[in-house]
């Protein structure tokens, strides 16, 4: 394609000898060929600009770079033919050029942002087009996942090049719905900046990753830009009513000439909003009321915990202000499935004490999932969870009291330590929950727990969620801890 195909006016060019074609779009020096655009990003722990050597040397046909990098530092001379595009935001500019670069997307996009649920929603978004008859998908968190098989993803928000690439495979195999999880790094780093979202959603706002955001105030306002900035005023915001961030949320899509679909016990009961009238925990799920237009809905929802109602009405939301009708959305929700790693029921001890499993890794999910356990919990409720190194460290002990608050036996153990001391993020935690058991080997920590469970008892097993490998220093171990709990059931006659 001719990179002035994948320009606009705004772009400023240097150095055009003449018309360039552009085979491809990277950000890595190392996947540049001949006719490649190389991105050289600023990065916190690499500046791609010391590259820029390299990727001439690959064939580059054209360099992306900020106005401030000197090219001649960086391996830059006079006879090099590759075009130079200036731009004050890079980042956004890599983004917007890929999209022109690969074109096709998904007829419908849906988007998701929040500190947590995001998985879960998209999940649920993709399950409902799909019982609709739909040919969907969900991209997140747990990768590419659509009727035709999985693809996995190496980040919630993948870098542009990889979300536009495949945007397009997607739609050339005629998958034209789409749900998306907006984290805040990929809203941050402009890696959805030209993906055409027809609807977005906010489920909620708790701390997380002030390890790379300057604040709270900072991961706040960059998860605004889905509304701010990338849904168009056209677009459908569908909120969290019962979220204490809702009015500024709202107040933003208004200002945009957004229209705001409420979703929860604070939602109007009118209009075009889902107001949750009533919900009533029952053995395998819960029963919900549900208002749209003045018209009720009974729903009972296979899924346990008021968040996950919270979650599938706000799927709900997504779909309906894509198009579809309520009365037709609503019913399905009754054959949504667990999202793997997402308050998971994995089996039972041979006492039938349940054991969950779920992703929750922050102070506010840690919370909500205990207190979505205990009332089908009899007996004592159980927790088993660590958190993660080289992340957000002030989320430690906050994570030791809410488990302290909420569970009745707690046992800290090791999540992913990466690079730091384990012993030292779990007597982090512990500043929290000073009562609490600790064992440093997860599997261990698991086993001890289900052992220990009696009859009316139950069993949380929180931080990790679907992952699949313990990242201890450089190496990814395998470990799942849905498996481990399998295996340990299975040993002791439980079952699954």
């Amino acid at each position: 394609m001719r990179l002035t195909h994948l320009l606009d006016g705004k772009a400023h060019v240097e150095n055009m000898p003449q018309e360039v074609d552009i085979r491809g779009l990277t950000a890595d020096s190392r996947q540049v060929a001949p006719g490649f655009l190389f991105a050289a990003l600023p990065g916190s722990q690499m500046d791609g600009a010391k590259f820029i050597g390299e990727a001439l040397a690959r064939g580059a046909s054209a360099i992306l770079a900020a106005p401030d990098v000197n090219l001649a530092v960086h391996g830059w001379v006079e006879s090099d033919e590759a075009a130079i595009i200036r731009d004050m935001n890079p980042r956004q500019r890599l983004s917007l050029m890929a999209a022109a670069f690969y074109g096709a997307q998904p007829d419908v996009v849906a988007a998701v942002t929040g500190t947590n649920g995001k998985t879960s929603v998209a999940s649920f978004v993709r399950q409902i087009w799909t019982l609709m008859g739909l040919d969907a998908a969900s991209l997140g968190t747990l990768g590419v996942v659509h009727g035709e098989g999985y693809e996995a993803l190496q980040h919630t928000t993948p870098d542009p090049v990889k979300i536009h690439s495949t945007l397009k495979k997607l739609k050339e195999q005629h998958i034209n719905y789409l749900a998306l999880e907006a984290s805040s790094h990929g809203l941050a780093q402009y890696r959805l900046d030209g993906v055409r979202i027809k609807a977005a959603a906010f489920t909620n706002l708790s701390q997380d990753h002030l390890d790379y955001h300057a604040s709270f105030e900072d991961y706040f306002f960059t998860k605004l830009r889905l509304f701010g900035e990338m849904l168009p005023p056209s677009g459908v915001a569908v909120l969290n009513a019962d979220s204490h961030i809702y009015d500024e949320v709202e107040a933003l899509c208004w200002a945009r000439g957004q229209s705001v679909i409420a979703v929860g016990e604070g939602a109007p009961e009118l209009r075009r909003h889902i107001h949750l009238a009533a919900r009533t925990p029952t053995a395998h799920g819960q029963e919900l009321s549900v208002r749209w237009e003045g018209q009720a809905y009974e729903i009972h929802l296979p899924l346990v915990g008021a968040f996950q109602a919270s979650n599938a009405l706000i799927a709900a939301g997504l779909v309906i202000a894509c198009g579809a009708q309520a009365q037709q959305v609503f019913p399905l929700l009754e054959k949504l499935e667990t999202v793997p790693g997402r308050l998971q029921v994995v089996g039972r001890t041979r006492q039938g004490a349940p054991v969950f499993v779920d992703y929750a890794h922050t102070p506010d999910a840690l919370t909500n999932v205990l207190q979505a356990v205990r009332p089908h919990c009899s007996g004592r409720l159980y927790v088993v969870f660590g958190a993660g190194g080289n992340r957000d460290q002030t989320k430690r002990p906050l994570m030791g009291k809410a488990a302290a608050d909420n569970a009745d036996v707690v046992t800290v153990t090791d999540d992913n330590p990466r690079h730091e001391d384990p012993a030292a993020i779990r007597r982090a935690i512990m500043e929290g929950a000073p009562h609490a058991g600790q064992v440093a080997d997860r599997g261990q920590a698991i086993e001890g727990a289900i052992e220990a469970l009696e009859g009316g008892d139950a069993l949380v097993v929180a931080g990790k969620g679907h992952e699949t490998g313990q990242i201890i220093g450089d190496q990814i171990i395998p470990f799942n801890d849905a498996e481990e709990v399998r295996r340990i059931l299975l040993a002791t006659g439980g079952a699954l």
